[in-house]
Formats: structure tokens, C-alpha cells, sequence
């Protein structure tokens, strides 16, 4: 899949903890009449059956919207809905190892936290990186907050998209202007939110004011 820059600007990654009776789809589809621009499934407490179901509705609800989908970790689920990429970890597989599986066509996504890991991680093959946590976060209890230089440090260092995540909210994304960042990925800042088409829209007009 042929991305653009612009295809970063707001990343939204899926929570099942706010669903509240709705769905995940119709969360998803909500948050792209927003206008999130590329959508992650990330489910880590879900059975393979309810997880290769929902990918399938999510797939075809991003195609509709013509918004890249990728799948958090999941290698096998994300090759058998031919989803558009998956997004790794530091801890999960190597991108130079999921490009050989993938193909070179698909997103491949990894998170990264230094300058080192960033230059790795594009050498490996990875079309983007997911860079934080920018701010406190309540979504990953095991990560420290990284400062505001090391993500302009990164940024600097790599010539592929780079995407602040981790505690980014309407209030404070303004402070991660001048970082050179591509876009921002959230979660709760979307999905636990009353009105997610609203709030989407709200957060991505901000986000495109410090780009």
C-alpha cells in the first residue's frame, strides 16, 4: 500500500474498554467520520476467533474509508485478512523478519524509543515508527515518559514518518509542536470519549495546527 505522510497525521488505536454496549466497528467507523487517517487493531485479551472476526469488519469498514489497517502483533491474523501492515514492538518480531513474511508491500510499523532503536528499525524495513510515551500514559504501566528532545532527535535521525504516542490528549498536543513529527496515535483520546466523531475531529484540527 502506497502511504503519504498525511495518511500519519492521526493514528487512532483500538480499546475495548470503553465500549459501553457499542461495538468496536461501529467505535472505529465513528472515529473515521472524525477523520482519523489510519486505524490500529490492537486486542491483547482477545480469542483468535472474536480477533480474526473483528479484523475482517475493520478491514473492510478502513478500505470503505480508503484508511490504512494494521494489525498490533498479530502476524498470523494480520496474513490471513491480508490486512494492509502489522505494528511490532521492541519486544515482539523483528521487521526484517516480518518484511520476509509480510512482503514488500505491506506497512510494517515498530515502536521505538531511541535514536539507536529508530535507525534500526528503519534498516530493518520498517515504514514508520511509534514513538513515545511523549506523556504520561495509563494504557502501558511499564513505560517511562521520554523527553520532548529525544523525540525531535529522532525525528531528525530517520527520513521515514515518525508518530508521537502515548498519553496525548487535546490539551497538551500543542506542546509537542516544533518536534518535526509526522502525526500522533491515540487511544483514550478518541475512544473513551462521549462523541468520537467529535472528538476526532476536535483532535485532529489541533494536530494539524502544529504540523
Amino acid at each position: 500500500m502506497k502511504l503519504s505522510r498525511e495518511d500519519f497525521t492521526l493514528y487512532a488505536v483500538t480499546d475495548r474498554h470503553w465500549l459501553n454496549g457499542s461495538t468496536l466497528t461501529k467505535q472505529v467507523e465513528n472515529a473515521l467520520k472524525g477523520g482519523a487517517t489510519f486505524i490500529q487493531l490492537r486486542e491483547k485479551n482477545l480469542d483468535d476467533e472474536s480477533f480474526f472476526k473483528e479484523a475482517v469488519e475493520i478491514k473492510d469498514l478502513c478500505k470503505r474509508y480508503n484508511v490504512p489497517f494494521v494489525i498490533n502483533d498479530n502476524v498470523d491474523i494480520a496474513l490471513k485478512i491480508d490486512a494492509d501492515g502489522v505494528h511490532v514492538g521492541q519486544d515482539d518480531m523483528e521487521a526484517s523478519k516480518l518484511r520476509k513474511l509480510l512482503g514488500p508491500d505491506k506497512i510494517i510499523g515498530v515502536s521505538a524509543h531511541t535514536v539507536t532503536e529508530a535507525l534500526k528499525a528503519k534498516e530493518a524495513g520498517a515504514d514508520y515508527l511509534g514513538v513515545g510515551a511523549v506523556f504520561p500514559t495509563g494504557s502501558k504501566d511499564d513505560v517511562s515518559v521520554l523527553p520532548h528532545e529525544t523525540l525531535r532527535d529522532i525525528c531528525n535521525a530517520v527520513d521515514i514518518p515518525v508518530i508521537a504516542i502515548g498519553g496525548i490528549t487535546k490539551d497538551n498536543v500543542i506542546e509537542l509542536k516544533g518536534s518535526s513529527i509526522d502525526g500522533i496515535a491515540v487511544i483514550s483520546a478518541i475512544f473513551a470519549q462521549d462523541d468520537i466523531t467529535a472528538a476526532t475531529q476536535e483532535l485532529k484540527d489541533k494536530v494539524l495546527e502544529i504540523l
